[in-house]
């Protein structure tokens, strides 16, 4: 259900400019409402990909390109979209300085410009409300090789218990970061042809939450 009124709007309108304008301090708002934890919640993302990847992965979202130079230096190849041009030119930039080559489209998640089962596995950190949308869905499963994973990591949560934790814990309240949603998600990715389940992966202080969708094949999941 979309949100109405001027608190929400302005909620709004503070990530779309997190995400353009204001994409530069995106590192260092990251950094700050996870307590040092925004890294690795990210690459908890990586436990769930499957070898051997003959394909490239996809990463939707690609941000500032960080989970870029974790693939790389996983040796995982990989091409990634955004639809910012803001965070475009930032992951360039950081990939080059990295020397790591910098494969990445401005490309809507929910008309993606690849051929069907281009990808192994397809992988989104911390991304907004596009990657349920069904178009989305039905894009993914399209460009996704049989059994191919989406892997997402939608949220984390702090585990410690100070008046910091509680505090980003009431911001991510604030801004509907902790609403389910508003739909049945098994039904929703199953409509899609994906098989669902969730796991857990425990950091230092923290959680992330991990979602794990895998293409169905004739109606049977790969559980392996």
């Amino acid at each position: 259900m979309q949100k109405k009124g001027a608190w929400w709007r302005l909620v709004k309108f503070g990530f779309r400019l997190l995400y353009n304008e204001m994409a530069f301090t995106y590192d260092m708002v990251s950094t700050a409402v996870s307590l040092g934890e925004w890294r690795t919640w990210q690459r908890a993302a990586l436990n769930f990909l499957q070898p051997p990847h003959t394909a490239p992965i996809l990463e939707l979202a690609h941000g500032t390109g960080n989970l870029q130079l974790d693939l790389h230096a996983a040796g995982i190849p990989s091409l990634a979209i955004d639809l910012s041009p803001y965070m475009g030119r930032i992951a360039a930039r950081k990939l080059r300085r990295a020397g790591v080559p910098a494969r990445l489209i401005r490309a809507r998640a929910e008309q993606l410009p690849f051929r069907a089962e281009a990808f192994s596995a397809a992988i989104s950190t911390f991304p907004t409300a596009f990657i349920l949308a069904p178009e989305t869905l039905h894009e993914v499963h399209r460009v996704l090789q049989p059994h191919g994973r989406l892997i997402i990591v939608p949220n984390a949560a702090l585990t410690g218990k100070g008046a910091a934790q509680r505090s980003i814990e009431l911001a991510y309240r604030a801004t509907g970061q902790r609403e389910a949603a508003p739909y049945n998600l098994a039904e929703r990715f199953a409509a899609a042809g994906f098989h669902l389940r969730f796991a857990e992966v425990a950091a230092k202080r923290s959680v992330a939450h991990v979602v794990i969708a895998e293409r169905v094949v004739k109606g049977i999941p790969n559980t392996g």
